[in-house]
């Protein structure tokens, strides 16, 4: 299927100013020339690589759009083939027209992400970079499109491949060993060996634990807002929102259900969630409210506890089995409604590990400001460096977590000082899961249910 020529609308559905139509395969200039007449009256065939024609596209003797074709001839392309854009006006009619013309000559219809697969197969790009390509057009935040840019631009390969070679020295090594056996010969460096793996598994170890900052980078990070009914919780998020996206009222327990809503704050994406407030009740849908806001602290990455400082001290009471059942979470008290009381300050904070205090007035916008930079401070976020590989990827996850495991048998081995053959076959496992990341190991399984997530025209 890989012969064929295959064609697809690159552009967004709908009318705009302009819409991209590509075409890639081995036909795909012949198939372009049979409805493109060039202003110069020169065949793209004859063409040099690499430019830009101005012309028209005709059904016969009849004008459909005057376009621009750019021509790019294999190997020199984004799929590595023949491959031609036709950049036309974005009329719906026009962008149908002209792919009908295109499989009419003699082109397929794309699937979704052919054109990447072709770039992989061909070998433009490595597998964990084409994946990078969808992570890429998803991203919806300065801190996503970093993270996916690194990876696209091969960081996260070369680790990799640098981990891959060095395997593959020693590897070729231990099997020249067993060739030699009756010898009883080491080409291998045993301490050489345990020291790269002692390496390998740092390095493992650093992205394996890059993965939940990762998801929260490509998903954004869940803050959930909890407290008391009628603290402000509501209000807080319609500050934070800049919009009434949640009811306030004074009666309390009137949020009776989670409510979300992602904004993007210095290029990263907050998921922020007001909960239902938490308290005793003999309502039966508030108490259900409660438990989903009890649901949506395990999942929170930070909780923002906030109470009604004019009731300084009944907060406490409750806060202290909150921190110890969800101490893994990273905490910012926020006392609210500090316009009714001046200078009033948050009792015994000091006795909760140095958890970040910020008093504000989310009624009047009072330190809104002040609370958001708190919170970017305690996500670290604001740290990412645009080198760091970060992994996003579930698939490659997995794959680490295989290799880690395999680490750790090469290291036993070597402690144990078991046989070269053994070693070889760990050896080849850390290769094996190493290379089903950057596809060296694939099958069309793999392949069809990462392309096929892809949107057609990429």
């Amino acid at each position: 299927m890989f012969k064929e020529t295959i064609t697809a609308i690159a552009t967004a559905q709908g009318a705009g100013a302009i819409a991209i139509i590509r075409l890639s395969g081995e036909n795909s200039i012949k198939i372009a020339d049979k409805i493109f007449h060039a202003k110069s009256n020169k065949k793209l065939s004859v063409q040099k690589p690499n430019t830009v024609h101005y012309g028209l596209i005709k059904d016969k003797e009849t004008i459909i759009d005057d376009v621009l074709v750019s021509l790019f001839k294999n190997p020199h392309s984004y799929t590595g083939e023949d491959s031609v854009e036709i950049s036309c006006h974005g009329s719906s009619h026009i962008q149908q027209k002209i792919l009908e013309l295109l499989i009419k000559k003699g082109a397929r219809l794309a699937s979704p992400g052919e054109f990447t697969q072709r770039a992989f197969l061909n070998g433009k790009l490595d597998l964990s970079q084409a994946e990078a390509v969808a992570d890429l057009i998803a991203s919806t935040s300065e801190a996503a499109h970093k993270v996916a840019i690194q990876q696209v631009r091969g960081g996260f390969s070369n680790d990799l491949q640098q981990l891959r070679n060095q395997l593959l020295t020693f590897i070729s090594l231990i099997e020249l060993e067993l060739d030699f056996s009756e010898e009883e010969v080491e080409f291998a460096d045993r301490k050489q060996l345990a020291e790269l793996t002692e390496n390998i598994e740092n390095k493992i170890t650093i992205l394996k634990n890059s993965f939940q900052l990762g998801n929260a980078i490509k998903h954004g990070i869940p803050v959930a807002i909890i407290g008391e009914p009628n603290v402000g919780k509501s209000t807080l998020l319609n500050a934070i929102l800049k919009e009434e996206k949640a009811i306030v009222s004074e009666i309390p327990g009137t949020t009776r259900d989670s409510i979300e809503d992602v904004i993007s704050i210095n290029g990263i994406l907050f998921r922020f969630i007001d909960t239902a407030g938490i308290r005793n009740s003999d309502d039966i849908i508030e108490n259900l409210g409660i438990e989903r806001t009890f649901q949506k602290i395990e999942k929170a990455d930070i909780i923002l506890y906030l109470f009604d400082i004019t009731t300084v001290g009944t907060w406490l009471k409750e806060i202290d089995s909150l921190l110890q059942k969800y101490h893994d979470k990273k905490w910012i008290f926020v006392a609210n409604k500090v316009d009714k009381i001046r200078g009033l300050e948050i009792p015994d904070v000091e006795n909760f590990n140095g958890i970040k205090k910020v008093n504000i007035s989310a009624k009047h916008n009072l330190n809104i400001d002040e609370l958001i930079t708190t919170i970017i401070e305690v996500s670290d976020l604001d740290k990412l460096d645009q080198n760091d590989t970060i992994i996003t990827n579930t698939r490659h996850f997995e794959a680490l977590t295989h290799a880690y495991e395999a680490t750790l048998r090469v290291k036993e081995g070597l402690e144990s000082k078991i046989s070269g053959d053994f070693l070889a076959q760990d050896i080849r496992q850390i290769m094996h899961y190493i290379g089903e990341i950057t596809g060296e190991f694939t099958n069309d399984e793999i392949l069809g249910n990462i392309f096929k997530n892809f949107c057609i025209g990429k």
